[in-house]
């Protein structure tokens, strides 16, 4: 019985999550950090993504 995301929304928040992680790739951060933030947004897809708006490399 956990949290089902399917459809459309679920294919916009994997659209997001792959910007997230596009846009992390790309930061001027160092590497550990981009990989920290990348594993984060794939293991934890919903409160990594809040995180990342809120914490992430600019």
């Amino acid at each position: 019985m956990g949290l089902e995301v399917g459809g459309l929304l679920g294919f916009i928040w994997l659209v997001i999550v792959i910007w997230a992680i596009l846009r992390t790739a790309q930061s001027p951060a160092g590497n550990l950090e981009k990989a920290l933030w990348i594993v984060i947004l794939l293991v934890l897809p919903v409160l990594g993504l809040i995180l990342w708006f809120l914490l992430g490399p600019k």
